[in-house]
């Protein structure tokens, strides 16, 4: 029984190691090749098509491991009831329990923690692989469009000159106005204006 639960160690190190690879921040182009690899490559298909057959075998360990850890602890529970009844108790039937108690435990965690790793590392290449498309997306639409860059320079340039007209013509304006004055002396009827 020890085989399987290294062999299930093995695999959530595995798992671990996949993971790490796969947040590490590399360059666009070097993920783009690597995840394009890992989701078109009939070999690396074939290889997770043997690691799912292997997860439904670690589902078994692990509800198994679950069973055993509630029978241990009830077993240790009874045991502990009756050596208080009789006043007397056995240090080597104890250690016995928690020993198996701690192996019990041991096997649950690890077959949870791979199993739970499984369905993180899924979710991660997926979201990742669709991050590559989206951005494989956004450089063709950026590449379709090139005279978007230059529109907006094209409008700067006619904002630039309808803003130079309108400090002129207020400047003219302003001009226009202070001769009116000085023609009227001031006398005209400021609610005509």
């Amino acid at each position: 029984m020890t085989i399987y639960y290294s062999l299930t160690f093995l695999l959530l190190a595995t798992e671990m190691v996949t993971f790490t690879t796969l947040v590490i921040p590399f360059p666009f182009a070097v993920r783009k090749r690597v995840f394009t690899f890992l989701s078109e490559s009939p070999i690396v298909a074939k290889i997770a098509y043997g690691i799912k057959i292997s997860f439904i075998f670690v589902g078994i360990l692990f509800f198994d491991a679950l069973q055993r850890m509630f029978r241990i602890t009830a077993e240790s529970d009874m045991a502990k009831n009756n050596q208080q009844g009789m006043g007397v108790g056995d240090v080597r039937t104890e250690t016995s329990f928690a020993a198996r108690k701690f192996y019990a435990q041991r096997n649950v965690y690890l077959t949870g923690f791979t199993l739970f790793l499984s369905l993180v590392l899924t979710r991660t290449f997926a979201i990742s692989l669709d991050l590559i498309h989206s951005q494989e997306e956004y450089a063709k639409l950026k590449k379709a469009s090139p005279s978007s860059g230059s529109d907006i320079e094209k409008k700067a340039r006619e904002y630039d000159s309808l803003k130079a007209k309108f400090d002129s013509q207020t400047k003219e304006y302003n001009q226009l106005a202070d001769k009116y004055n000085k023609v009227t002396t001031g006398k005209a009827d400021k609610k005509k204006d």
